[in-house]
């Protein structure tokens, strides 16, 4: 199954793993690399620069095939080291990043000049001509299902891939609700060039997370994401428990008044302790609304397998339906 993104990162199926904090490490990576697609490490739940260093050689030990590094760019009072990162990232002979947050540019001199491939998360169109405008190689477009930061414009895949498609000429792939080959075949036939999955690799047996996560995962529908953080303009969707429903009680309560250290202890720092102990209510985590689509823990392979023999099977039936 080649597309324009097969072909740029030099893959066997046009599947990426997003990167996800907490959850993006060289196993995970590198199962999804072996099996034919882009598996990710997610660069900023590594402590330091010398740590992702670490990580990438042990997903190379792992997989010979193309894998990427997530990075993504945040505002904050103490901003990473990001040079640093950027160059364990170039030491380390990665070929592909996956940028996020704000405007990557300050750092595509660094990625450019080491041949390295950026693709860019955006939640809009106007974002993705901006990303392709600065040398982005593609672009990860994000619908208002997705999982994380869908952005404060709230368009659904069924409208922002095809307006992406009449906009780029820069290859681009779908994220927010990809689960299976429906997923695959809908986004290809809407101008993508592949898919982005998030939520959905998280419910399978490499996931190094916690299995408390993975059987919520199974157990949630697509009615049990929340968004928060919506006057903050900060917009995130996350699976709901108690202490989402905490903030969201608490945001409803303060309105416009609502101050970022009136949630912070539902939010910040929470991931290590959901992720890796299995501590399910101790605060918010990203889950996309795909979580209604997912039903089992499978391997991998099996999944990515299932996925390309269920878009195949699409693509061969010749079925039309009026």
């Amino acid at each position: 199954m080649q597309t324009k993104i097969t072909e740029l990162f030099n893959i066997k199926y046009p599947i990426i793993q997003g990167g996800m904090h907490y959850v993006g490490f060289a196993e995970l990576a590198a199962a999804v690399s072996n099996a034919g697609g882009l598996g990710i490490i997610t660069a900023l739940t590594q402590p330091s620069a010398d740590d992702l260093k670490k990580e990438i050689l042990k997903c190379k030990e792992l997989t010979d095939n193309p894998i990427g590094v997530n990075l993504t760019f945040l505002p904050s009072l103490a901003a990473p080291d990001y040079p640093a990162y950027i160059q364990a990232i170039i030491d380390c002979g990665v070929k592909i990043v996956e940028t996020a947050g704000r405007n990557p540019e300050p750092y595509m001199e660094y990625f450019k000049n080491n041949g390295i491939k950026v693709i860019h998360k955006c939640t809009s169109v106007r974002h993705s001509l901006k990303a392709e405008k600065i040398g982005c190689d593609a672009v990860s477009v994000d619908g208002f299902e997705c999982g994380g930061h869908p952005g404060e414009d709230d368009v659904p895949n069924m409208i922002l891939l095809p307006r992406a498609a009449d906009e780029l000429t820069i290859p681009f792939v779908a994220s927010g609700g990809m689960a299976d080959g429906r997923s695959l075949m809908a986004a290809l036939s809407l101008g993508a060039s592949g898919i982005n999955m998030g939520t959905r690799f998280m419910a399978t047996k490499e996931a190094p997370i916690h299995q408390n996560v993975k059987e919520a995962l199974i157990d949630a529908s697509e009615l049990d994401t929340k968004l928060i953080m919506r006057s903050l303009r900060n917009t995130e969707r996350v699976l709901n428990n108690k202490a989402v429903e905490e903030i969201v009680n608490t945001e409803k309560k303060l309105g416009t008044k609502l101050n970022f250290s009136d949630i912070e202890e539902q939010v910040a720092g929470v991931y290590p302790k959901v992720m890796q102990d299995g501590e399910m209510d101790i605060g918010a985590w990203s889950c996309g609304m795909v979580v209604g689509l997912i039903n089992d823990i499978p391997t991998v392979k099996e999944l990515i397998d299932r996925v390309i023999e269920q878009a195949k099977d699409i693509h061969n039936s010749n079925k039309v339906i009026f």
